[in-house]
């Protein structure tokens, strides 16, 4: 013998049946907390200390870091390749 039952019920009606604690305000509470941290870290961040941070050269520093990309593809002149565009030769 087989026998299914079938419940038609949303999920707080399940949590209510089965004696589950209702933690929405807590899910709330922790949501508006870290949305305030959220907004608070992105309001702090200054875009010329973070390119300084990633770049501490400068634009000395991109140079470098382009010249040795491009070095490690075997370009023999340290730059980027003319008039090829930049893609794979093939």
């Amino acid at each position: 013998m087989k026998v299914k039952i079938e419940i038609d019920c949303t999920p707080e009606e399940a949590r209510a049946f089965f004696g589950m604690p209702d933690l929405s305000a807590a899910h709330d509470a922790m949501a508006k907390g870290m949305e305030a941290r959220i907004a608070e870290a992105v309001g702090a961040i200054d875009a010329e200390t973070l390119l300084k941070t990633w770049l501490p050269g400068g634009l000395k520093g991109f140079e470098a870091m382009q010249k040795a990309f491009w070095e490690g593809f075997g370009d023999p002149g340290g730059g980027a390749p003319g008039g090829r565009g930049g893609g794979s030769s093939g």
